[in-house]
């Protein structure tokens, strides 16, 4: 197709206090680490061709924006989702990152078409990992909105 748009990566910038144990953290949950985009403050982890992760030390980071480093066991700005292909994958993911040093901020939800639990990384920082049946969900939907 000729006019298909070009396709888009996404890149999320994470302010993290210890950059060496952070690489660990999220290597142990499957992300890939990218040699050509690094440097000893930062360090660009890959969890799909389209989605990767910045990890910047609190003064690299710092130097993107006047704006405070919030504490992300504290607060939160963002809830950053990712999607999985199975109810088990999900389980899969979240066991990896709780076994990497991470926790479990909020309890697993389960909608029989939806399925997700989520982890917060060593800086707090708060992923939700969720399978979704598109169809089941779409039928969900349908039979909720009034005709």
């Amino acid at each position: 197709m000729p006019d298909a748009p070009t396709p888009k990566m996404i890149f999320i910038n994470l302010p993290v206090k210890d950059l060496s144990a952070s690489i660990a953290f999220y290597e142990a949950v499957g992300a890939v680490r990218n040699k050509d985009f690094c440097s000893e403050d930062s360090q660009m982890m890959s969890l799909s061709d389209a989605i990767h992760v910045m990890l910047l030390t609190h003064e690299r980071f710092a130097s993107f924006t006047p704006r405070r480093i919030p504490n992300a066991h504290e607060t939160a700005q963002v809830l950053l989702a990712i999607s999985e292909e199975s109810r088990a994958a999900v389980d899969v993911t979240t066991e990896k990152a709780l076994a990497a040093g991470g926790t479990e901020p909020n309890p697993s939800q389960d909608h029989g078409f939806m399925y997700g639990r989520s982890f917060a990384d060593l800086d707090g920082h708060i992923w939700e990992v969720t399978w979704m049946d598109v169809e089941a969900a779409l039928a969900t939907h349908q039979r909720e909105v009034p005709a």
